[in-house]
């Protein structure tokens, strides 16, 4: 599993997400516009990217191509695994709860849902009980 990264590597991953394959310029170019970020700051934070396993480069005449070595929809989740490892299973439902209630979500997304929570509650118990260890929930 690769390296967390920090919320300028994900503005960094989430370019290069949508350009599929970048040059360090056309990525630069971006996060000029929306954050106002130098070109060694790009640099440096393409750099860790690269380290941590997140890009993998290909060179292309006198520059580097970068592309993601994994897909925004694992990252995601992979994000959201690691939040809820952080968190008490006993408080994971009430979060999850207040998570749906503000998302903005499809017919498909909701449908998905129901059928998830339809199959999950026949096992479920009455309360979750708490992982934390004693005294500190």
């Amino acid at each position: 599993m690769p390296e967390n990264i920090s919320s300028a590597e994900w503005e960094v991953m989430r370019v290069i997400w949508t350009l599929n394959s970048a040059s360090s310029r056309q990525i630069i170019d971006q996060l000029q516009t929306k954050m106002n970020w130098s070109p060694s700051t790009v640099k440096t934070l393409l750099r860790r990217l690269t380290e941590k396993a997140w890009l993998q480069t290909h060179k292309q005449g006198r520059s580097f191509l970068y592309e993601a070595k994994i897909s925004e929809m694992a990252a995601n989740e992979m994000s959201a695994r690691d939040f809820f490892l952080k968190v008490c299973d006993s408080h994971k439902g009430q979060i999850l709860t207040q998570l749906v209630s503000e998302a903005p979500l499809s017919q498909t997304d909701i449908s998905a849902l129901q059928e998830i929570l339809n199959k999950k509650q026949n096992k479920a118990p009455l309360k979750v009980p708490c992982n934390c260890l004693p005294h500190q929930c």
